[in-house]
Parts: structure tokens; sequence; C-alpha cells
């Protein structure tokens, strides 16, 4: 099923699901990729719209993503969506990379800039992701995704002119938008108002991560603009070590949040799973998402 149709209001019956997993680093046996797809099967009972698998930088992990994308579809019979980078790849590489998605059956895909590489080399075919989304909407019949950042790009000038960007992926054929995490929702209306405002017509589906621990917590908001809501960081200041503690705040917390989202009728959530399903599936057994199947 193409995004558009996903997120159809005349298709879905609240909000619709999905999920963000990534292939399992040093894997050399292929244990880890099982442990993933144990993991999605316990997820899948919740009746996700699709499965979104990320792509290292620079196509590190392209392979292995293929093979996950390939697995959702064929085995789970979940719609996949991977994602691509483009920041160091050459248009043939693209080109050869969305033939062979369009083969296996993928209709969609997650079109990114990616992070620029910290050696300075880059490859200059493609500078944004809105050169990217408009490549690939000229070259395949993919329906493509675009990412949102609800604070602002670490990048950004501001996050008006973040949003003017935005605007360009979206005129470029984007036709759904999954934001970055972010922990206040507050930010996340706002940015939806001002989208809104810029012209930008297109679902917006909020990112939610359920905290696992302190580490993993400080690690974020290094790599991104995030705000922690003050109250939750005085509820787990003093616990950094007690990742049992953490993560039983995290999954509370996330509950809440994506209780406040559905009362305002987003049409979808989006959870960066980190390829764990028990803190995912006790926030949907604890909220007003589709239910788990009989």
């Amino acid at each position: 099923m193409r995004l558009k149709d996903i997120y159809n209001n005349n298709n879905r019956n609240g909000a619709v699901i999905s999920y963000e997993v990534f292939p399992p680093k040093d894997d050399t046996d292929g244990h880890k990729q099982e442990k993933l797809m144990c993991e999605l099967t316990q997820l899948k009972q919740y009746n996700p719209a699709l499965v979104s698998v990320t792509y290292g930088a620079g196509g590190s992990t392209r392979g292995k993503s293929e093979e996950i994308v390939c697995r959702v579809k064929n085995e789970l019979k979940i719609t996949p969506m991977p994602h691509f980078t483009c920041v160091s790849t050459s248009r043939e590489v693209i080109k050869t990379y969305l033939r062979a998605m369009e083969a296996a059956g993928v209709k969609n895909i997650l079109a990114l800039r990616g992070d620029l590489p910290q050696d300075g080399s880059c490859c200059h075919d493609f500078l944004h992701a809105s050169d990217l989304i408009e490549f690939i909407k000229r070259e395949s019949r993919l329906s493509v995704a675009a990412a949102g950042y609800p604070e602002g790009h670490m990048e950004a000038e501001s996050l008006e002119k973040d949003i003017e960007y935005l605007k360009l992926k979206v005129d470029k054929g984007a036709d759904v938008i999954y934001t970055q995490l972010f922990f206040d929702n507050n930010k996340y209306f706002n940015f939806v108002e001002q989208c809104s405002a810029a012209g930008i017509n297109v679902p917006i589906i909020p990112g939610i991560l359920p905290v696992l621990s302190y580490s993993q917590l400080s690690k974020m908001t290094s790599l991104c603009k995030v705000t922690i809501p003050q109250n939750f960081m005085n509820k787990i200041e003093h616990h950094k070590d007690d990742n049992n503690y953490i993560k039983s705040c995290g999954i509370e917390f996330a509950i809440n949040q994506c209780r406040e989202l559905i009362e305002n009728d987003v049409a979808g959530i989006h959870f960066y799973t980190l390829n764990k399903a028990s803190s995912v599936e006790q926030i949907l057994k604890n909220t007003k998402l589709l239910k788990a199947k009989s």
C-alpha cells in the first residue's frame, strides 16, 4: 500500500501505527537479525501499517537493510519503507537501488540527505533531500516520505528556514512527513501549525521514542535538537544508573504523550523502537491506538 492510501482519512481507523528498525551492528552470524524479526513478530499483532528500515551513512548497511526490507514484506506481510540517504551516493548507485526496491515490490521510500562525512569527502550529485526526492519521483513510481524537525534541524539557521526547506521537499513530491523524535507535544503542535501556514498540506506523523536509559537520552539530545520537559528530567535525574526505573518512566511518559496526540487526531504515530518490542507494546496496550488482533 502506498503512503497516500495508508494515511487517507477515509481508510484509516484511528491513528495509524508504524515502526522504525535498523540493521543490527556486528551481526556476523545473523543471530541479531533473527532476534529483530522476533521482536517485529511480537509487534505485528498491533496491526502496523508499515515498518521503516534505516540505511547507514553512505550506504554502509545497504545489504542488511535490503534483507530486512524483503523479510518484513515477504515473511511478516507488512508494508516496508526503506530509508535512503544521498549525500555520499552517485546518481547511478541510486538508480540501481531504486530498481532493486521496485523489483522487490516495495512501494514507499523515506528520502534523506544523511549525515555529512566527517572526513569531508562527499559525492556532489545530491546535496539535499529535496534533490533526492525530485530524482526518485522522476526515476521511479515509489511514494516518497520526508523527514521533519519540530524544533528545527541541527544545521538550520532557524525553524522558519527549516520549514521553507521542508516545503520544498513537499513541492518536489513528498507525500508524508515523519518527524524526528520529540518529548514536548507543544513543539509538535506548533510545528504542524507553522507548516500549515507555510502551505504544507501532507500528513505530519509524530515520531515517538520510548526512553530506555539515561545514557540513551543523553546521546539523543547531543545528536539532535530536542527539548526534554523539566518535570521528566526531575523524575529521572537522581536515577541515572537504574535502567529499569528509567525505562518505566519512559514508558509512562510516552503513554501520556501518545494519549494527547491521539486526542488531537493525529493521522498516525511512528515509533522509534530501537529494535525492541517490550516498551512499544506496553505503550500500545495503554493508549487508544488500534487494538491487537484477536
